[in-house]
């Protein structure tokens, strides 16, 4: 295999491909897979090299799901061109922690992909099922403002279409997808919802086009699936305080709604209403020291609107991958956590 060539699968990244995209001898090569993702797979590649030689002991290798629903799915939204761009365009103008990306490689026609980064072990995945500490929560919230405040109101970002891409035209495929997945997502979950959030859903859906419509506030770079799944924790053997993964949502689009989407699904209901104020005005005060200027009373309206991110992440989502047990209880977590955030912020009454 040539250096130019896309490894699919992690058999297919050989020691010799290895040698030619990493510039070390690599003599062998041991794969785990690693993670949780569902758009595409990762695989902990360990590494040995010829005497003497000098390299990361393992890095991991990010490929194109071997699933061929996700794959699909992958596909017509982009995700792997647009994981590829964030590390290759956008990556080194942000404060945020990722990965370091020794690769990154997509092929427009085949949509054949391969990312190669740093390994963060012994950094933990977060669990979105068990939900986070609040002190895990301030530290993911701490984080936020690295991302967004570099790029805060930077039009240049508009100028990039794979990362542009909320658009009227692409607000009008939005709610026409999200509408018509909605049906099988209610014969499928509806008795695992929350009595007023699936009340809630049915109130929602059919205004999705305004919320899509109206996204106050400047925009940035949003992560747009800041979620547990998504972020390592350093442990006491090791690791960053906190690491961000899995770019492939990555867009122009409102800061703030990456906070609302975490901190609605990261932390129980009973610890997000006693801690929720404390978190959004740590994130405003540290945007403001970066010099954004955003007011107060506009973070905090834009954190009540975007409530809803997580509702519309979960509807989607669930219908348009594989489905697994792990899944099912995951994206109903998400659900009836995201359902609640926005009915104890009485988020539907901003919307038109």
């Amino acid at each position: 295999m040539s250096s130019s060539s896309i490894p699919t699968t992690s058999d297919s990244i050989t020691p010799e491909w290895l040698t030619e995209v990493l510039g070390a001898p690599v003599v062998s090569v041991d794969r785990e897979m690693v993670g949780t993702g569902q758009m595409g797979d990762s695989v902990r590649l360990t590494l040995g090299y010829e005497a003497d030689t000098e390299g990361p002991a393992s890095i991991v290798a990010k490929l194109p799901a071997l699933d061929p629903t996700s794959r699909a799915t992958a596909a017509a939204v982009r995700s792997y061109e647009i994981e590829v761009s964030f590390y290759r365009e956008l990556a080194p103008t942000l404060a945020v922690r990722a990965p370091r990306c020794y690769l990154a490689r997509h092929d427009q026609v085949t949509d054949d992909f391969v990312l190669l980064l740093e390994d963060l072990a012994p950094a933990r995945q977060g669990d979105q099922l068990a939900g986070c500490s609040v002190d895990q929560a301030a530290t993911a919230v701490d984080e936020l403002p690295r991302l967004h405040a570099p790029r805060w109101g930077d039009a240049a970002l508009a100028s990039m279409p794979w990362l542009h891409r909320n658009t009227p035209e692409s607000n009008v495929l939005t709610t026409m997808l999200v509408t018509g997945l909605y049906d099988g997502f209610r014969s499928r979950y509806a008795d695992r919802l929350d009595p007023d959030v699936y009340a809630l859903c049915e109130r929602f859906i059919p205004r999705l086009s305004s919320y899509l419509d109206e996204r106050p506030g400047q925009w940035t770079v949003a992560h747009g699936d800041y979620r547990l799944d998504n972020l390592l924790f350093g442990t006491d053997e090791g690791g960053p305080p906190v690491a961000v993964v899995d770019w492939q949502t990555v867009a122009h689009g409102p800061g703030v709604a990456d906070l609302s989407y975490f901190i609605g699904a990261g932390l129980l209901p009973v610890d997000r209403a006693a801690h929720e104020d404390d978190l959004v005005r740590a994130y405003h005060g540290a945007l403001r020291s970066a010099g954004v200027d955003l007011d107060w009373d506009d973070c905090w309206q834009q954190y009540r609107r975007y409530a809803f991110a997580g509702l519309v992440m979960a509807v989607a989502a669930s219908m348009l991958v594989k489905q697994t047990e792990r899944g099912d209880h995951m994206f109903m977590a998400m659900a009836n956590h995201h359902g609640r955030h926005a009915l104890d912020l009485e988020a539907e009454a901003l919307i038109d």
